[in-house]
């Protein structure tokens, strides 16, 4: 035992003192106390004891039978849950995720040494420190995620822990320890045996840390070619065209570095390109040429977010992002506010921003002539939106209702007119008069 302190929550101090006042041994442990040691702020905290589930729901008012039978209590205090689970020993796992049973132990170290890294089996609570039974610490000082034990019964155990390890490097910038990434390399393939769902989060949480680039580890380890084998096509087609200066994937991986850690961005820039792979071409000269991948990357992505249990939100806006990164809009307004109402408006923020990272990737060739094009686009469309100019329907002066107020019939033919009144104040937004636009709706009606 260690004599660290970390400041406990006062629910979760209060908790552990009542447990112990009580007889029983209890602890703040894992995720918990690995963020607080290294100085963050915990999302949630778990307290480990010796007491049974019935007897922690003895002590407190207010629990919750959260997991009683994986020995699991949750105590609420002011209206916020706190798991206390009792110490327990893992039993056989059959389907590579989920114990078949367990049972409870009087012993810390079994809890502890049941856990999946080092830097997340250790303990404390304020009487007597840190427990770090397996060099949790040293691993933090070293920068290093290592399994508890035997790295392959580890991962037999639980086939998600191989992707948990990619993601807490990427998100503590540690190396994975040698064995631990060679027990990944051999048990990829029982990756299959979780739910996508399971993965999909892991997937997000290292999408969106400070080094996105670790979904290389996920592809020289296996990983991917389970739940994303487009990835692995990507990392192994080349691009030889002088815009480029890598394989598909590592172009991928550049861009993540380039965009803001949020989700749909750092998904959109990881599948820009994925159509690319099933395009490619070569030419006379031995240039490479991927004609048409942006919109077969976008039923690609589609594809794979869906794969992934992705909610239709994020694929849509993913897969409208991966049709429209590679677009090229003509100086001047007109321009802009056409490409506006074809694409959506609300995409542009995004889209500026994975076209920048998506230059910033790519080879120097053209470089400063692709962000003075990016520049004007980007100036034209804030200079629309300054302006006020209408790009879609919903912000044209006139709408179905008038056309009908006005005596027109009602019917499809009312689409039909205003799409032609829109096309008419896409080219002048001056027209966007309600006078003008129904005056011109009869005669678009007469001409018919």
């Amino acid at each position: 035992m260690e004599k660290m302190r970390i400041v406990l929550p006062e629910a979760v101090s209060g908790i552990i003192n009542t447990l112990q006042e009580a007889g029983y041994e209890a602890w703040a442990v894992g995720g918990c106390v690995r963020d607080s040691l290294l100085g963050r702020v915990p999302d949630d905290w778990d307290i480990t004891t010796s007491a049974t589930p019935h007897q922690v729901k003895a002590l407190f008012a207010r629990t919750v039978d959260t997991g009683i039978a994986h020995g699991t209590v949750t105590v609420l205090i002011r209206h916020v849950g706190y798991e206390v689970t009792t110490y327990r020993i893992d039993g056989e796992y059959e389907d590579g995720r989920h114990p078949k049973a367990v049972s409870f132990t009087a012993s810390l170290r079994e809890d502890l040494e049941r856990r999946d890294f080092t830097i997340n089996a250790m303990a404390y609570n304020e009487r007597q420190g840190l427990v770090d039974l397996f060099g949790g610490i040293s691993d933090i000082e070293r920068g290093i995620l290592r399994c508890v034990g035997d790295p392959q019964e580890r991962f037999l155990e639980d086939a998600l822990r191989m992707m948990r390890a990619v993601r807490f490097s990427a998100q503590l910038g540690y190396d994975i320890e040698p064995s631990t990434e060679e027990a990944i390399r051999r048990l990829s393939p029982t990756l299959g045996r979780i739910s996508a769902e399971r993965i999909r989060t892991e997937l997000v949480k290292l999408l969106c840390s400070g080094h996105p680039d670790r979904i290389r580890t996920c592809y020289e380890t296996g990983l991917t070619a389970v739940f994303f084998p487009e990835f692995d096509r990507m990392m192994e087609t080349p691009q030889h065209n002088p815009h480029h200066c890598g394989t598909v994937g590592e172009h991928a991986i550049g861009v993540l570095g380039h965009v803001p850690p949020e989700r749909t961005l750092r998904l959109a820039a990881l599948l820009h390109d994925v159509g690319k792979p099933e395009t490619r071409s070569s030419d006379g000269a031995g240039i490479d040429h991927f004609y048409g991948h942006a919109e077969a990357g976008a039923r690609i992505a589609r594809e794979v977010m869906r794969r992934l249990k992705f909610d239709n939100a994020a694929t849509d806006r993913v897969t409208r992002l991966t049709a429209a990164h590679d677009i090229r809009i003509e100086p001047g307004k007109r321009a802009m506010r056409k490409a506006m109402n074809r694409l959506g408006e609300d995409l542009f923020p995004d889209l500026f921003v994975l076209k920048a990272a998506d230059m910033e990737a790519q080879s120097d060739f053209g470089r400063e002539e692709k962000r003075a094009r990016l520049e004007r686009m980007r100036a034209d469309y804030e200079e629309i939106l300054r302006c006020q100019d209408c790009v879609s329907l919903k912000n044209l002066a006139v709408n179905g209702s008038d056309l009908i107020a006005a005596g027109m019939r009602p019917g499809r033919e009312l689409g039909v007119i205003l799409q032609a009144l829109l096309a008419e104040v896409l080219e002048d937004p001056s027209r966007n008069n309600r006078e003008y636009l129904l005056k011109e709706a009869f005669q678009i009606s007469g001409s018919r």
